[in-house]
C-alpha cells in the first residue's frame, strides 16, 4: 500500500476514531521499509494535524457532496493531496497520481475519477487558502483560540504561532555515564552539531537525528527528552537514599533523570496505564537504573502502597497537553473544550491525595504539559487555599517570583509548554 493510502488510513484513525497519532502513525509505518517512506508518512500525517481546518475546508468546497460511511476516508485522502499541493515539494503531477492510486488501494476503484478530478480542480484554482474566520487563519480550534486570550491577551497570538513550529530535538546527557562536556565533544567529533541548554544536563541538537547515529545512545549515554520536561528532576532535586515517588510515570523520561541525579534513591514508579507503564521498564533498562515499577492509580496510593510516606514526590498530573501541541499536533483535534474543566477536577484529586502520602517536610513538585491556569497556576492556588500545611516555593527561573509557579510557554528557549510548582509540606 503507497505512503498516501497509509497516510489517509492513520489520519482516518485520529479524526474518526479519537486515536492519537503518536499510536496511529507507526501502526502505518510498520507496513513501510524504507526509511524515506517512513519519513514522508510522518510528514504527510504530522503537516495535516497542523493544517486541518484550510485543508478540509479547501477539499468540502470541491465536492459535490461529502462522503460518509465507509467513504469518509476518501476525505482524509483528499485532505492528504490537497497538503501535498499547497505544503510539499513533490511535483503536482506526481501527488495527484499518487494520491489517485491511493483511493484504489483502498477498495474505491469507483470512486478513482472523482479523487482525481478533485485535487486537479484544487491545482488549477491556485486559491489561497481561506482564512475567513480565526478557527481557519490560525488552524486552531475557537474554543482553544478563546481560552487562550483569555489567559494571554498580550501574546496568544504568539503562543499560537510557536505552536505551529516544527518541534527541535532535545537530549538529556547521563551524567552516571559522562559529563555533559564531553557529550557535546562525543557528537561534535560525528560532526552533530548541539549546544549545552538551559538546565544542567540538557543538550539541543542543531537539526533531528535518529538515535542509532547518536554516539553510545543504546548503551545510555543520552535520552531523548525536551528540554522543558528535562527541569522535573532538577527541581525537584532528589537526595540520595531517600523514598520517592514519580506519581504518573509513563513513559518514564523523568523516572530515569531523577535515579541519575540520585541513584541511590528508592525510587517507586507508577502509572495507570498498563501499556504505556511498559515503556518505563524498557527506559529504565536500557540505562541500567532501577526502581520499583507499579501499575496503580496516583488517586489512590492506599490500594497499592503499604509503606513509609515519601520523602519527594514528583506528580506530572494527566493535563490537556497543550504545551505540546509543535509535538503532537493532533492533540487540537483529541481534545474538547469540556475535558480542561473534568481534567481539573481530576488533577485535584490525585493532588489532595499525593499529598497525603508526602512526609512532614517533605516536597512535591507538581508539573503539567499544559499553557492553561486552569490546570496549572489556579488549580495550584486553590490547592494552597484549603491545605493549610502546604507552603509554595518559587523556583528561581521564574521571571515574577510572585507567580503561583513557573509557567514556560511553547518555543520559549526553544522548549515545549510547561508547568511547575514547587511545594513544601509543614513539619
Amino acid at each position: 500500500m503507497n505512503v498516501r493510502a497509509l497516510a489517509a488510513k492513520a489520519i482516518y484513525e485520529v479524526l474518526e476514531k479519537g486515536i492519537s497519532l503518536s499510536v496511529a502513525l507507526p501502526e502505518q509505518q510498520q507496513f513501510l521499509e524504507n526509511g524515506k517512506d517512513k519519513a514522508l508518512l510522518a510528514e504527510l500525517c504530522y503537516g495535516v494535524m497542523r493544517q486541518l481546518p484550510q485543508l478540509d475546508k479547501c477539499v468540502s468546497d470541491c465536492l459535490s457532496k461529502p462522503f460518509k460511511g465507509k467513504q469518509r476516508i476518501l476525505h482524509q485522502l483528499l485532505i492528504v493531496g490537497c497538503y501535498q499541493l499547497y505544503f510539499t515539494r513533490i511535483p503536482a503531477h506526481a501527488a495527484i497520481s499518487e494520491t489517485a492510486e491511493a483511493c484504489r488501494q483502498l477498495r474505491f476503484d469507483g470512486l478513482v475519477k472523482v479523487v482525481n478530478g478533485v485535487l486537479r480542480n484544487i491545482q488549477r484554482q491556485e486559491a489561497t487558502l481561506n482564512t475567513d474566520s480565526d478557527t481557519l487563519r490560525f488552524n486552531t480550534p475557537a474554543w482553544f483560540i478563546k481560552r487562550l486570550q483569555q489567559a494571554y491577551p498580550d501574546n496568544w497570538q504568539t503562543i499560537i504561532e510557536q505552536s505551529h513550529q516544527r518541534p527541535p530535538m532535545w537530549l538529556r546527557n547521563n551524567r552516571l555515564s559522562q559529563s555533559r562536556e564531553a557529550y557535546l565533544n562525543a557528537l561534535a567529533a560525528q560532526d552533530i552539531h548541539a549546544k549545552a541548554g538551559p538546565s544542567p544536563d540538557s543538550i539541543l541538537l542543531e537539526s533531528p537525528k535518529d538515535v542509532v547515529s547518536l554516539p553510545n545512545f543504546m548503551q545510555g549515554a543520552a535520552s531523548v527528552q525536551d528540554g522543558a520536561a528535562q527541569w522535573a528532576a532538577t527541581l525537584l532535586a532528589p537526595v540520595e537514599n531517600e523514598l520517592v515517588l514519580d506519581a504518573c510515570a509513563a513513559p518514564g523520561g523523568k523516572s530515569c533523570h531523577l535515579l541519575e541525579l540520585a541513584p541511590s534513591i528508592n525510587l517507586v514508579a507508577v502509572d495507570f496505564d498498563e501499556k504505556r507503564l511498559a515503556r518505563v521498564q524498557q527506559n529504565l533498562d536500557r540505562l541500567h537504573l532501577k526502581a520499583q515499577v507499579i501499575h496503580g492509580d496516583a488517586a489512590n496510593i492506599d490500594s497499592w502502597w503499604q509503606g513509609q510516606q515519601f520523602d519527594r514526590i514528583l506528580l506530572d498530573a494527566p493535563c490537556s497537553a497543550t504545551g505540546v501541541i509543535r509535538r503532537h499536533p493532533d492533540i487540537k483535534w483529541l481534545r474538547k473544550n469540556s475535558d480542561i474543566e473534568e481534567l481539573a477536577t481530576l488533577q485535584r484529586q490525585i493532588l489532595d491525595h499525593c499529598w497525603q502520602w508526602l512526609k512532614p517536610g517533605g516536597t512535591l513538585l507538581y508539573a503539567t504539559c499544559s499553557i492553561l491556569p486552569q490546570e496549572n497556576s489556579q488549580q495550584v492556588e486553590q490547592f494552597l487555599a484549603r491545605t493549610p500545611d502546604a507552603k509554595l516555593v518559587p523556583i528561581a527561573q521564574q521571571t515574577n517570583p510572585n507567580d503561583i509557579g513557573w509557567q514556560l510557554l511553547p518555543g520559549q528557549d526553544n522548549m515545549d509548554g510547561f508547568y511547575y510548582a514547587r511545594l513544601v509540606k509543614a513539619i
